[in-house]
Formats: C-alpha cells, structure tokens, sequence
C-alpha cells in the first residue's frame, strides 16, 4: 500500500511529538560532540512545521513536504536547518501533485533528499554525518523498490539497516562540523544528525504500522 496524505500528515505531527520527547536526549549527544543545540533545533523546527501545516495539509504531498522543508530552513539553526530544510524540499520537488507516495516514489523521495543533504554538507562515507545512516538506507530502498517491494514492507525491511548504520558512526572519528575540531575524541559517540533520522524511519513505520 502506498503512504496517503493522511499517513504523510500523522508521520509530521508524530515526528513533532518525538523530537519534543528526544529534545534533551539529542541535546545531551550533541553536547559531546558539537553545540549542544542539536534537540532544541529539532524540537523547535518541527513545532514550526506544525504551525504551518493546517495550511497546506489539503494541499498535494510536494506542496506540503516543500513546505516543511521551508520551514525547517527558516526556523533551524546550526547545520540541522540546511540540511534537513534542502532534504524536504527536494524531496517535495519530486513529488510534485502526488496524492500519495508509492515505493517507486518513496524511493525518488529519499534520493532526492539524500542529494540535498550531499548537495549542502558534502559529507563522505565515515566523516560521522547523517549521510552515514541514509547512504545505506537509500540503498535498500533502491533495492526493495526494484524488487516490487510495498512502502510499508520497505520501511519495516530498511529499520533494521538504519540501525546498524547508527551504531556504526560510534566508532567514527568525525571529519565535518564541529563535532571535527574534536579529533580523535569524537570516537565513542552516536552521531546526532544520524540520530535524528534514525528516528524519521523509526516513526515512519510507526505510523504505517498503525
């Protein structure tokens, strides 16, 4: 089944209501590697998301993820709002008049948005980044996509592979960010970019679990 407008809709009030729980957690991963603002961005970011989507959520599935990608962009500080603002908005320019998302569309949804995170940050594979987490995931998506794969089967199948991915930026040394200047003393923490995307696919199924 594909995702629908009201599932697109209940995955960005639930991704609000998750961010609000991890504020302090995302906070506290931060803090050991970067500013310290990485929950109270996202926190605040999706509470402005929230604001904005009685506007829009009549609207085409492009029009409302633009939207939240805008958002983002206006309200997030640091790296966060960039590169999360530019994964959103790509991803709504793909799916521009869609009224619901299908695996092939999921598929150009999640490129799209990984192009604008390589497109704004320029990460590598193993600099430590959210790209260490979506690299992987996008490449099972590519593959359960071709296999004629449902959303929710793709989602339940690329939950496993994001969490690997989360555990293995631990051991990575950062090479981007702040997180960078900390050399060999960034080795021993979870990436909070990674995390926080982690928790997108978490939600995600979630939702189509419900």
């Amino acid at each position: 089944m594909p995702i629908n407008k009201t599932q697109l809709i209940s995955w960005l009030k639930k991704l609000n209501t998750v961010y609000t729980d991890k504020k302090e957690y995302l906070t506290e991963l931060d803090a050991a590697i970067g500013d310290a603002d990485h929950g109270i961005n996202m926190n605040r970011g999706f509470s402005k998301v929230i604001e904005k989507l009685p506007a829009v959520e009549s609207k085409d599935i492009g029009t409302i993820l633009k939207t939240v990608g805008m958002t983002l962009m206006s309200s997030v500080g640091g790296a966060s709002g960039p590169l999360y603002g530019t994964f959103w908005m790509k991803g709504g320019m793909v799916l521009a008049d869609k009224e619901e998302i299908n695996s092939e569309d999921f598929f150009k949804f999640i490129e799209a948005g990984v192009g604008g995170i390589l497109l704004r940050g320029r990460p590598n594979l193993g600099d430590k980044t959210m790209y260490d987490l979506w690299a992987p995931v996008l490449e099972k998506i590519k593959e359960c996509a071709d296999n004629g794969d449902d959303v929710s089967a793709i989602v339940d199948t690329i939950l496993p592979v994001g969490e690997k991915a989360l555990a293995d930026t631990i051991p990575l040394q950062a090479k981007k960010g702040r997180a960078s200047y900390l050399g060999e003393r960034s080795i021993g923490h979870q990436d909070p970019g990674a995390t926080s995307s982690f928790y997108m696919l978490e939600t995600l199924k979630e939702v189509l679990a419900s």
